[in-house]
């Protein structure tokens, strides 16, 4: 369930930093693409960001403006309609800028009126990020130009791509705080700075978590004032994904039936970690349990007599569970188990791995009015399945 009223109070905070901070913050439908939801977000931004295909025509046809496009790989066969519905493209390698750069140059001598912008997207070699799963700046990552791979191209990029490439991207942040990215730009400038001068615009990526409440929303925006006094020719663009939909909405199940084996209850539930959840199994990341505390597994001890049960998803996986909570009372068949904080990421990486059913996708509007934006169905899965 999206709740509206916290759905715009994080829109607004975002707002406000574009606005104080002159960035552009544009939404990342990896981590967000409810689109019945877009009329909302037309009233705050005006640009998302996709990562393929389908993600470049939903920014087109459903949010209604051109993608700023990244993929670690396109193909002869979809890049000519990422182009038609994108504003700008970065390529994450030299071979993938040279291979499409003629149908580059192509589309923009035939469309001038809808030329896309090229960036390349550059690897600072740094990052906080600990669980190496999200870091893609980790030794070996597929993600990105070192900067030693463009050194024979100093001063500037010209030798390579005469008038193509206009911008940087770099992203290496997940969740992460301003001062994190105070650090990132250290690397970043002492890795690239040679050739940010020659640029029009720098995407610094997702993963500013801006709205959670202890972000120290004032430093981002000084940083990225500083930032644009020193390239006053760049504009600095951001893109996250978790930051839209942070705690804007949770996912409610119920209690299907509680079983017991060797003293563990598990409580069995209507949805699954698995398919609705999978960033739960992916990830070191627990869910918080609304009227509920996670216990550690090893020392439930001391928190008895509560009551204690491991959370159990509906598909036959046989890790679709996770730890233990401790509620207050015994579970009953029929009671509701609320995970809050679901929206983001949830809700585009679900699965029907095992024809489990999808939760109905609700938005509570701001005078508490319940609208259902999907409700999903056995044709949804056969269709899947073809």
């Amino acid at each position: 369930m999206v709740e509206e009223r916290l759905l715009r109070r994080n829109l607004s905070l975002i707002r406000q930093v574009a606005e104080e901070s002159g960035a552009e913050v544009i939404l990342a439908f990896k981590a967000f693409a409810l689109w019945r939801t877009f009329p909302i977000f037309r009233e705050y931004i005006g640009h998302t960001t996709a990562s393929s295909l389908y993600e470049a025509r939903l920014a087109m046809e459903e949010f209604g403006s051109p993608a700023h496009t990244y993929s670690p790989a396109y193909t002869e066969e979809d890049f000519p309609t990422i182009l038609r519905c994108s504003s700008h493209i970065t390529f994450n390698s030299l071979s993938q800028l040279g291979r499409f750069r003629p149908m580059v140059e192509a589309y923009n001598q035939e469309h001038p009126e809808r030329r896309v912008s090229c960036g390349l997207r550059v690897n600072p070699e740094y990052s906080e990020i600990e669980t190496e799963l999200y870091n893609p700046c980790a030794p070996g990552s597929r993600f990105g130009v070192l900067a030693e791979d463009l050194s024979p191209l100093t001063p500037h990029l010209s030798p390579l791509t005469p008038h193509l490439i206009e911008g940087f991207h770099c992203h290496n942040h997940c969740e992460s705080s301003a001062e994190a990215l105070r650090e990132s730009l250290k690397h970043l400038e002492a890795k690239f700075g040679r050739w940010l001068p020659q640029l029009k615009w720098l995407n610094l990526g997702g993963g500013h978590l801006m709205t959670r409440k202890d972000y120290n929303v004032g430093l981002l925006v000084s940083l990225i004032k500083e930032l644009r006094a020193r390239y006053p020719n760049l504009r600095i663009i951001l893109e996250p994904g978790s930051a839209f939909a942070w705690q804007t909405g949770p996912l409610v199940s119920s209690v299907v039936d509680v079983v017991e084996n060797h003293g563990i209850r598990t409580a069995i539930l209507d949805v699954s970690f698995t398919c609705h959840m999978p960033d739960c199994l992916e990830m070191p990341y627990q869910p918080e349990v609304r009227g509920a505390q996670m216990v550690d597994s090893s020392h439930p001890a001391p928190l008895t007599p509560h009551h204690l049960y491991r959370l159990g998803g509906n598909s036959c996986l046989s890790g679709d569970y996770m730890g233990l909570w401790a509620f207050d009372h015994e579970l009953q068949v029929g009671e509701q188990v609320v995970f809050e904080d679901m929206i983001h990421y949830t809700t585009v990486k679900t699965t029907m791995f095992n024809g489990i059913h999808h939760p109905s996708i609700v938005l509570r509007r701001m005078d508490g009015e319940m609208e259902v934006l999907r409700q999903f169905t056995y044709e949804d899965y056969r269709d899947r399945m073809c």
